[in-house]
């Protein structure tokens, strides 16, 4: 697997005082109910697209909850995330299927075309480009993910018409 350009200059998204504000209506619903930091959570990184921690002390402070055990529930769960990430999520599969069938060509040209590693984010907030091993698609191969559509029988040259559908 790729590993992320570590030199690379991270993507920040700055959190506004009117993110922290909804934030904080979200905490003022759930505060005092049982079971209410994951829902808090879920919904403090659809307005903010992601839980740095500024946020997470927030939310916290807000529930009266230890930050260890907000970050500890951020950091356990896979579907919170700490850095940015973009709007779409691109998978390539690296399946044996997909492999043979040329998909790193696939994941070459996403990298050049973008300008980024596996892991990273687009400047612009676009994309953040992952691999996976099996997408269970085999009969696709090779196969890209976008979001929640499945791309099949996708050959280099037509990976960049496909990404640009999600513009």
């Amino acid at each position: 697997m790729t590993q992320c350009n570590c030199n690379k200059v991270k993507v920040v998204k700055e959190i506004t005082a009117e993110d922290f504000a909804k934030i904080d209506e979200v905490i003022e619903r759930y505060r005092g109910k049982p079971g209410s930091l994951i829902p808090v959570l879920r919904q403090a990184q659809e307005i903010c697209g992601y839980l740095p921690d500024q946020v997470q002390r927030r939310i916290a402070q807000g529930l009266g909850l230890p930050p260890s055990q907000v970050y500890g529930v951020v950091t356990f769960y896979s579907f919170f995330t700490m850095v940015p990430r973009g709007r779409h999520t691109v998978r390539v599969c690296l399946g044996t299927a997909c492999y043979v069938k040329g998909t790193r060509k696939n994941l070459g040209k996403i990298q050049q075309e973008l300008g980024v590693e596996v892991g990273d984010t687009t400047e612009d907030l676009k994309y953040t480009l992952e691999t996976v091993r099996c997408l269970g698609a085999c009969g696709l191969a090779p196969a890209i993910v976008i979001d929640s559509d499945t791309h099949g029988l996708v050959g280099s040259g037509k990976v960049m018409d496909i990404l640009k559908a999600y513009d």
